[in-house]
């Protein structure tokens, strides 16, 4: 079955509307969304090679980091890529759902100021 643009949307609505109440309520504000696939100058800015390699991206500046002195910026954003993520879960045998789950919970966790690293070993510890 080939899923569209607005399935993709429907599944990560589905996905943060499952997130504890707490987490939803600290990612108010942010911008969800979902995109066929990355543009070239994300790719080139973020120096990967072929549009396959990312799968989602936060754009924006991390909880920890904001202030209240800050002046107004534009609205933090969660952009996942369709494609990618179908074609990872189709690599994968995962279902696209929990793709696109896990791929919006890293995102949203970038948003919380963890690195990659952070998530990595968070993952670690709970897969033990």
């Amino acid at each position: 079955m080939k899923r569209k643009l607005n399935d993709v949307r429907a599944i990560a609505q589905q996905a943060f509307d499952s997130l504890p109440e707490r987490f939803r309520r600290a990612a108010e504000g942010v911008v969800i969304r979902v995109e066929h696939w990355p543009d070239n100058e994300t790719l080139k800015t973020m120096n990967i090679a072929s549009v396959f390699g990312l799968l989602g991206l936060y754009h924006g500046v991390a909880l920890p980091f904001k202030s209240v002195l800050d002046a107004p910026t534009a609205a933090d954003m969660v952009t996942l890529y369709r494609a990618p993520m179908i074609a990872y879960a189709r690599q994968t045998g995962e279902p696209l759902e929990d793709v696109v789950r896990h791929v919006l919970v890293h995102e949203l966790g970038h948003h919380f100021g963890f690195s990659d690293e952070d998530m990595e070993a968070i993952e670690a510890r709970e897969d033990a």
